[in-house]
């Protein structure tokens, strides 16, 4: 391994430990001392991906996730959710061991979990992945979703605005201050 500051080509470990699926290791250069942090992951067989024009490509974990962070942009998940995905994904496909897996398998695997996750990333995962060709299919998939029952928790971290008796007292107010009018410091009647 080569220090990523000085370029040496030798190191020392001085500390390895097991993390999800791999091992972490401590290293230290042997020429300029810096300390620097590695990650060895276990490299299953290989797996390729089937396009939908038919060419083959080797599974890239890269791609899936990046294509989960674009679905769940600015969404309130905790930190680490799409990885946690993507290492789901990941570990499925390699347990069906199958030399060769198509696009929409794992497709469907990305739309079955971000459905149970949350409804926004779900829609925008679907449409760019099946490809609407016009907004009445885009709210055919929101009123099956709709329709489906299914509900999404929101995360604790994210409360809402305002409780519903609240907001319904709030517009109520609005419109009794608007038919009275407002006055000013002087007391004149404002309209």
């Amino acid at each position: 391994m080569n220090c990523p500051y000085c370029g040496f080509h030798d190191s020392k470990v001085i500390d390895s430990r097991e993390v999800n699926d791999g091992i972490r290791r401590r290293r230290e250069c042997l020429k300029c001392g810096s300390r620097f942090t590695t990650y060895e992951r276990l490299q299953p067989a290989s797996l390729f991906v089937i396009k939908k024009d038919e060419r083959r490509e080797e599974f890239n974990r890269d791609k899936l996730l990046t294509g989960l962070r674009k679905a769940c942009e600015k969404r309130p998940l905790p930190t680490g959710t799409m990885e946690k995905l993507a290492d789901d994904i990941e570990a499925e496909l390699f347990q069906l061991s199958k030399a060769e897996i198509s696009t929409t398998t794992i497709g469907d695997m990305v739309m079955e979990r971000l459905k149970s996750l949350d409804h926004i990333a779900y829609i925008r995962f679907a449409s760019v992945y099946r490809e609407f060709a016009d907004i009445t299919a885009l709210k055919q998939e929101i009123d099956t979703l709709v329709g489906s029952g299914s509900s999404v928790s929101l995360p604790t971290s994210q409360l809402p605005l305002l409780p519903d008796d609240s907001l319904e007292r709030l517009a109520g107010s609005r419109k009794r201050g608007h038919k009275r009018g407002r006055k000013n410091k002087i007391g004149k009647q404002l309209h």
